[in-house]
């Protein structure tokens, strides 16, 4: 059947019939070569995606912009009638990371942060778990409400077969919620220790972090202007002001609506005025400002002109290659951190060819569908709300095993797709389901190597750190239920 432009296969309810499983033996080794194949270009995409962030990533250019944040807000403070700007600041930085972490899917780079917030909260009379939680479970809300992350929306999605990034409005409205709940968590913590320091569990820790910051000086944040940056920010102003004459109306889908206007020659305009006054302070900030509009003319090209995996990889990689020519790298220096960004995110997109051949030999051998119909049998007569969490829960377990966000879609969605047919979910609730299974316990679990990378910087004892997570985890689990019973209930956009 075809939904929304797209081709999709789906099961027919009660089609099922057993057959003799055929036995595979050298044909596994084949299977793993047809599942590269198969998923070739979202391995790709993988590819180029960490290609990309790793040049941006690597120019220091978001850490020169939280830096460039936090002294101004630091400076806000100077006003008596402003302390209240703590509380602020926390929500500000939590709310940057999870959009960083819901877009781009922000979640191992937390660990070079920890260096920035931890020291920062304890001076502002918190503690390290505070300074944790801006950057950590700022990122690990966005990740688990995300909206346009490629790593695990864009890749479950693919292999759901639907529309890429459909489904927007309501996790959006599962973004605000989450954070809402989250943010308030940690600033109602944030509020009571700040009262009591003597009630912190780790104010040992916080003494440690209190002595080297004695020893040490932050660093000066110093301009830096290229030539090549002018030269980038021409070639683009170009290149966007004769897409806006090519394309000047765009009819934006969203849902079931439509709006049309002159959205390419509105950003057109706003990149050039914004460049240029980026690049008169530094080119890391016009950095910044190629990730910010890369990301506009992402959502614009997919919900007004149909791009999907492809173009929306070409994207990244021109952010990537403009970035580099930006910051005055030469080739070499581009190509070398762009393979090191490969190099980096190669186990997620062996881990998707992989999950894909182990889905080639379970259809080879004709046992796949045998899956599919005792699992559903299991949940037969269940209301599609308890379904939809009892997938969730699934995905639950299996993250526990799989923390990778790209593995575990591409593990789990090619059997959680078609069983959502069989179950009368939609396949963007099953989408939802692995987003919000995969997304919560990376910030609890031990087989994260994210979270033990970040306890590890903060001196944060694993135990410590679960005594306080578990509650938010608790709240938040029950508040994903209940998204996702609404979901299933209500006829959103997309779903």
């Amino acid at each position: 059947i075809v939904v929304g432009g797209m081709k999709k296969q789906v099961i027919v309810q009660g089609s099922y019939k057993p057959v003799e499983s055929q036995g595979q033996s050298w044909e596994i080794f084949s299977a793993f070569f047809n599942g590269f194949v198969h998923k070739a270009d979202i391995i790709v995409f993988i590819f180029i995606v960490g290609g990309a962030f790793m040049i941006v990533q690597r120019s220091q250019s978001i850490n020169i912009g939280i830096r460039s944040f936090l002294n101004y807000t630091q400076s806000l403070k100077q006003n008596r009638w402003l302390k209240w700007v703590d509380n602020l600041i926390i929500a500000g930085i939590m709310l940057l990371f999870s959009l960083f972490g819901a877009v781009f899917g922000m979640s191992e780079e937390t660990i070079a942060f920890v260096l920035v917030f931890v020291p920062l909260a304890v001076s502002m009379g918190y503690d390290a778990i505070v300074g944790v939680a801006m950057c950590f479970v700022g990122a690990g809300l966005g990740f688990a409400g995300a909206i346009l992350n490629p790593f695990t929306i864009g890749v479950a999605q693919g292999i759901a077969g639907l529309p890429l990034f459909s489904g927007l409005e309501y996790r959006f409205f599962c973004f605000a919620i989450i954070n809402l709940i989250g943010i308030g968590y940690v600033i109602r913590y944030a509020s009571r220790i700040k009262k009591d320091p003597s009630r912190s569990p780790v104010a040992e820790i916080n003494q440690i972090w209190k002595q080297q910051e004695d020893q040490e000086t932050e660093p000066v944040i110093k301009p830096v202007k290229t030539t090549s940056g002018w030269l980038v920010y021409v070639l683009l102003s170009v290149a966007l002001s004769v897409f806006a004459w090519v394309y000047p109306v765009s009819t934006m889908h969203i849902g079931a609506s439509e709006i049309s206007g002159p959205f390419l020659a509105f950003a057109a305009v706003l990149f050039i005025l914004a460049g240029f006054f980026s690049l008169r302070h530094s080119v890391h900030y016009f950095v910044l400002l190629l990730l910010f509009f890369s990301i506009v003319y992402i959502i614009i090209g997919v919900m007004g002109h149909g791009w999907y995996i492809m173009e929306i990889a070409t994207a990244f990689l021109a952010l990537g290659i403009f970035s580099g020519i930006a910051l005055g790298y030469s080739a070499d220096t581009i190509v070398d951190q762009f393979m090191d960004g490969i190099k980096d995110i190669a186990s997620a997109a062996l881990v998707v060819g992989l999950a894909a051949g182990i889905i080639e030999v379970l259809e080879a051998g004709k046992i796949i569908d045998t899956i599919l119909y005792g699992i559903s049998n299991a949940f037969r007569g269940a209301q599609p709300a308890v379904a939809v969490n009892l997938m969730y829960i699934f995905q639950i377990f299996i993250n526990t095993f799989v923390p990778s966000g790209s593995g575990q879609a591409a593990l789990t969605m090619p059997v959680m797709a078609p069983l959502s047919d069989l179950l009368g979910i939609s396949r963007q609730a099953a989408v939802l389901a692995f987003q919000f299974g995969d997304g919560f316990t990376n910030m609890i679990i031990p087989t994260s190597a994210t979270l033990i990378g970040v306890l590890g910087m903060a001196k944060i004892p694993f135990e410590k750190w679960f005594a306080w997570m578990w509650p938010l985890q608790v709240i938040l689990i029950l508040t994903a239920m209940v998204l996702l019973t609404i979901a299933v209930n209500f006829r959103f956009n997309g779903f």
